[in-house]
């Protein structure tokens, strides 16, 4: 049996704004997101600004407001426990999440140059790989993780 996720019409909408923007429009599924982050609560539910802010971050035009928008997914994934996670999707564990959020703000910190922060989020994404599943997504943001130390020329960990 798969794991199918439980109806949930904001994550409808995130999901169609996101296929928007992978389909060659995203200055539309910017729009839709943002349009939604404004419906939402900013205490509201943190699934939905968790989700939404991540891919509201690989929208933006600028690296700060990636960063910004990369800072919101996290603090949201802080407020988010697995029981919230699961009725959403039963196989969601939220400390998988914290690899690819510390990876997302550790490359903008090192498009800006600020080198210091960069090292502490790529620490903390190496922290956080032993919580992702054995499964594709698990090994894609493992090869992230090994591909931004290979690009970094600044890493002394080599």
């Amino acid at each position: 049996m798969t794991d199918q996720p439980t109806v949930d019409p904001t994550m409808t909408r995130i999901i169609e704004a996101v296929q928007i923007g992978q389909g060659g429009a995203p200055a539309q599924a910017r729009a839709l997101l943002t349009a939604l982050w404004d419906e939402l609560d900013p205490t509201g539910d943190a699934l939905h600004r968790c989700t939404l802010a991540h891919y509201l971050a690989d929208l933006q035009d600028t690296t700060a407001a990636e960063l910004s928008w990369d800072e919101r997914a996290l603090a949201a994934a802080s407020e988010l426990t697995d029981e919230r996670a699961q009725r959403y999707l039963s196989s969601l564990q939220v400390q998988a999440f914290l690899p690819s959020l510390y990876l997302n703000l550790a490359d903008c910190h090192r498009r800006l140059g600020n080198v210091g922060p960069a090292r502490e989020h790529l620490a903390r994404a190496r922290e956080h790989l032993v919580r992702l599943p054995d499964d594709p997504y698990g090994e894609s943001i493992r090869a992230a993780v090994r591909d931004f130390v290979a690009d970094d020329p600044t890493d002394r960990r080599r």
